[in-house]
C-alpha cells in the first residue's frame, strides 16, 4: 500500500529547552559535514515550540524516545531517536541527523509529517506511539 504524497505537512513540533540547545549545537557543527541534513534540522528547530522539560507532554518524540510510526507504504517500524554517535540501524537506533530522525523529533502521537529522503523523494509518516527512556 503505497500512498502518493502531494502536499507538505508541517505540524507543530515541541522540544524541551535542553534538546533544542543540544540539537542546535549538533546541527551547527554538522554544517561542514552534512550540510543538507543539518539545514533540515535547523529548519525544524527554528519552527519548534520550546518548553521546559517538565512541560513537554509524554507523547512527544524527544531524544532517546522509542517511536512506532506508519510510513506512506503502510509499514510500521519502531526506532529510537539518538545522537549520531549512538546510531545503529541494526539495533533500531536512528540518528536525529537522518531524514527520518529529523522528521520524527518533536512530533506527538497522531501527528503526520512529510519529509524527503536523500534522493529528494517526498514521504509521509504518522506517529503511532512514543515511549520515553526509562518509562
Amino acid at each position: 500500500m503505497t500512498t502518493t504524497v502531494h502536499n507538505d505537512l508541517n505540524p507543530e513540533i515541541i522540544l524541551s529547552t535542553a534538546d533544542h540547545h543540544q540539537l542546535n549545537i549538533l546541527a551547527m557543527a554538522g554544517l561542514n559535514h552534512t550540510p543538507e541534513q543539518s539545514d533540515n534540522l535547523l529548519y525544524e528547530l527554528e519552527r519548534a515550540r520550546v518548553l521546559d522539560a517538565n512541560s513537554v507532554p509524554a507523547d512527544i518524540v524527544r531524544m532517546g524516545s522509542t517511536v512506532r510510526y506508519r510510513t506512506d507504504a503502510g509499514q510500521e517500524p519502531q526506532v529510537t531517536v539518538v545522537y549520531p554517535v549512538d546510531a545503529d540501524i541494526a539495533e533500531g537506533r536512528i540518528s536525529v541527523l537522518t531524514p527520518v530522525g529529523t522528521a520524527l523529533i518533536g512530533l506527538r502521537v497522531g501527528q503526520s509529517i512529510t519529509w524527503r529522503d536523500r534522493a529528494h523523494k517526498r514521504h509521509m509518516l504518522t506517529v503511532l506511539s512514543v515511549e520515553q527512556p526509562g518509562a
